[in-house]
């Protein structure tokens, strides 16, 4: 979990999945949708999907107990060999080097590397650094050590170094440039997407986007919030408006015309490598029975029910709306912004 996540916020899910999956064996045993519904809001759910896999592989293979030897370790799905290096030095007490944001600016910045620290070359000197001055016996506790340092002391932005109990060994310091290392590689301008979706219902009031069955869908296992459900839609083509893209969408999706109805929401969220915007609506069958072309699942839901099928961010944001509107969806502030994360 505190992979790409910071501790405040990774506590309550820990918390919450210890109880639900205290131990491998019950988290091997689990169906990969209730894996997904307990991590759901801490985004890059490829982890999720890794860890379930790896405790099945540990609980097979291994007899239900994690190896201690940091090479095997680098065989379960989704460990890698920081991941590896942490597991191995804090759970068991071998002498492997872990290299996290943390340590690799503390490293970058005592060292005053001038190399990318994200580049082959400053990665590959950054990891020589973390294992040369590793303590014998120690690693667990000056991995830990230094971590915490970075994430208290050696922050990204104005560094605390008076209080640092490495301020005397900085280079970086002595030379006044703390704050331009680690050096960073300059990022791309993130795409940002247009992408319409369907709150497609059915029922004794179809149409209303309330009380009524509304269909959601289910990623594939693969790729970008893999295995979790959604409203069904897609990215707007250029020279596309919304409801014609919609409606392309939904019949290359599910095999269906649909009527579009009233805008029922705008939602904004920044993913890692791109920005979305995305334009809900509510929408009615036209012709034909919805079939699962792209996706791996479909399902016809009371929006009260929602709650129980994992959801990315913006489609747990519709899907929040949807029950909180009841059977009056039509009214519950048509065309505001909602969820802008």
């Amino acid at each position: 979990m505190l992979q790409q996540t910071r501790v405040e916020t990774v506590l309550a899910y820990f918390q919450r999945w210890m109880e639900r999956f205290p131990t491998l064996q019950t988290l091997a045993e689990a169906t990969e949708e209730q894996v997904l519904q307990v991590w759901e809001g801490l985004g890059y759910y490829s982890r999720a999907r890794n860890l379930h896999r790896a405790a099945r592989v540990v609980v097979d293979e291994f007899g239900g107990r994690l190896p201690s030897d940091r090479r095997l370790l680098e065989q379960l799905p989704g460990v890698g060999r920081y991941t590896a290096g942490a597991i191995a030095s804090m759970a068991f007490g071998q002498d492997e080097p872990a290299l996290d944001g943390n340590i690799r600016r503390v490293l970058a910045r005592l060292f005053d590397l001038t190399l990318p620290a994200r580049s082959p070359e400053g990665e590959r000197r950054l990891w020589e650094l973390a294992a040369e001055h590793l303590p014998a016996g120690r690693a667990g506790d000056y991995n830990q050590a230094l971590m915490d340092l970075g994430a208290t002391v050696c922050t990204p932005r104005r560094p605390n170094c008076p209080l640092c109990p490495l301020a005397g060994l900085c280079q970086a310091r002595s030379l006044g440039v703390q704050e331009q290392r680690p050096v960073t590689l300059p990022r791309a301008a993130l795409p940002h997407y247009l992408v319409a979706a369907a709150i497609l219902s059915r029922g004794p009031q179809a149409g209303d986007c309330g009380e009524v069955q509304i269909l959601i869908a289910r990623r594939p296992s693969r790729g970008l919030l893999g295995g979790l459900w959604e409203f069904p839609g897609g990215k707007l083509q250029e020279g596309e408006e919304f409801c014609d893209a919609l409606r392309r969408e939904i019949r290359e999706e599910l095999g269906v015309s649909v009527k579009v109805g009233e805008e029922f929401g705008i939602y904004r969220h920044a993913y890692t490598h791109f920005r979305v915007t995305l334009h809900a609506f509510c929408c009615t069958l036209v012709k034909g029975e919805p079939y699962p072309l792209n996706a791996s699942a479909l399902a016809w839901v009371l929006p009260s029910d929602l709650a129980a099928y994992p959801m990315g961010k913006i489609d747990r944001q519709i899907a929040r709306k949807l029950a909180a509107t009841g059977s009056d969806g039509r009214h519950a502030n048509r065309g505001a912004e909602d969820g802008i994360d």
